[in-house]
């Protein structure tokens, strides 16, 4: 077991390209037994002080690996992002990098300083002021009394606690003490930021502020090492990423492809069954009312039934229903959201929104939705659809009709596809 400390701590070298953190083979395990956890500390404890540990690659009764050989570089001005279900080792990983915890097996190499943005706020003393914790936190950071004097107003109006400042941080909220650790550790002119689901902090205001802050830190060769469950938010701030599960590497490289894999797992089971069509028995007429959904489908440009529609082709939206009697004024609500996401919707289609009513015949009918061009991005999706009388008497209802959205180009970086043109003006 080998952990390098940071090297070079307060000079930058010049070399942007070089690497300034590499994990070789890092390896962490712990015991799901707590009476079991606390002998073996002990007994590593002993193993330490006396010069007998060395690096133990086998598990004990109870123990588990959270890592396991961990492999990857990032250089200067680099941002990768760390991906994984919950219990993969994302946190873990940090930890080790920050120094909090010690690796197993493996070694972990640093030039420069490390700010650990994680659980930020969570260092502070409760009854000191917000000034004496700036201090004291800076300085556990890595920075000398002078360095902090000289960046305390900086870190004080970053933080926007200027009334609060001499109030025990006790009397903060959640928010102001996330953003005073927030200013604290970016403003140690570190060489690695450690991220770890921290950047929604504050108002959204004060989230952008927090973006265009780590934009310019990468710009003067910060790196950033980012562990976040959202794909778009590894999409949008790293270049290369790596998936985590169960603590060993399952996939590192360029960030689209690695996300995609991450998505194919984490949704595979509904992906295999997200065939893109849904098939729906009617009612008994004394439960119908008046209406019921039997089919959503999609149609392509020609007609022609399909089950995976592409990202930025036309396609057909086909909801087929069976109406009891004749219906006027009808409207149909058609709600769109992703699967990989938060449960947001991502897109809404609706008759009552676009003042297009519609009348439906007796017997079987066909609402389509014909769509020029599908802007969702490549993903597994899940749409709910809602029929009305007028605006408000629900006819029937769809929660859950899965389907995939493929792309027949390049859309790794993109959140929907932009039809548009290409020309050339000739000005003289």
């Amino acid at each position: 077991m080998v952990y390098v400390a940071p090297e070079n701590m307060d000079t930058r070298p010049a070399d942007e390209g070089e690497v300034i953190l590499s994990v070789n083979q890092v390896s962490k395990k712990f015991c799901r037994d707590l009476k079991r956890s606390l002998l073996y500390g002990l007994q590593d404890m002993a193993a330490e002080l006396s010069g007998l540990r060395h690096a133990n690659d086998t598990l004990r009764p109870k123990e588990f690996w959270a890592l396991k050989d961990v492999n990857f570089q990032i250089r200067r001005g680099q941002a990768i992002g760390l991906i994984g279900k919950n219990g993969s080792g994302k946190s873990t990983l940090l930890r080790v990098i920050s120094g909090l915890i010690r690796p197993d097996t493996g070694s972990v190499s640093i030039k420069g300083r490390v700010a650990p943005l994680i659980a930020l706020g969570a260092g502070f003393n409760p009854v000191l002021s917000g000034r004496e914790n700036i201090f004291a936190n800076m300085a556990i950071l890595g920075l000398t009394s002078e360095e902090i004097r000289d960046r305390f107003d900086e870190v004080v109006a970053f933080a926007e606690i200027e009334d609060a400042l001499d109030s025990p941080v006790q009397s903060y909220s959640s928010g102001m003490a996330a953003r005073l650790g927030f200013a604290c550790a970016i403003h140690t002119e570190p060489d690695i930021l450690l991220i770890d689901e921290v950047l929604a902090v504050g108002d959204l205001k004060f989230r952008a502020k927090c973006f265009q802050k780590l934009a310019k830190l990468q710009s003067q060769g910060v790196a950033f090492v980012l562990v976040s469950h959202s794909s778009n938010s590894i999409l949008a701030k790293c270049d290369t990423a790596v998936y985590l599960s169960k603590g060993e590497v399952v996939l590192s490289g360029d960030a689209a492809s690695v996300t995609r894999r991450y998505e194919n797992d984490l949704f595979l089971d509904q992906l295999s069954n997200a065939v893109g069509e849904l098939q729906i028995a009617e009612k008994p007429e004394s439960e119908s009312s008046g209406l019921d959904i039997t089919s959503i489908f999609f149609r392509d440009r020609h007609g022609k039934q399909i089950h995976r529609p592409m990202s930025g082709e036309p396609v057909v939206v086909c909801v087929q229903c069976t109406a009891r009697r004749k219906l006027e004024e009808t409207n149909i609500s058609l709600a769109f959201r992703e699967q990989v996401g938060e449960g947001e919707k991502m897109l809404v289609l609706s008759t009552l929104h676009d003042k297009i009513p519609l009348n439906l015949d007796v017997g079987k009918n066909e609402i389509q939705i014909d769509l020029s061009h599908l802007g969702l991005r490549p993903s597994s999706y899940v749409m709910s659809a809602h029929v009305f009388e007028g605006n408000y008497i629900l006819l029937d209802a769809v929660k859950s009709f899965t389907f995939a959205v493929e792309s027949p180009g390049s859309m790794n970086q993109c959140l929907f596809y932009q039809p548009r043109t290409w020309r050339v003006a000739h000005l003289g």
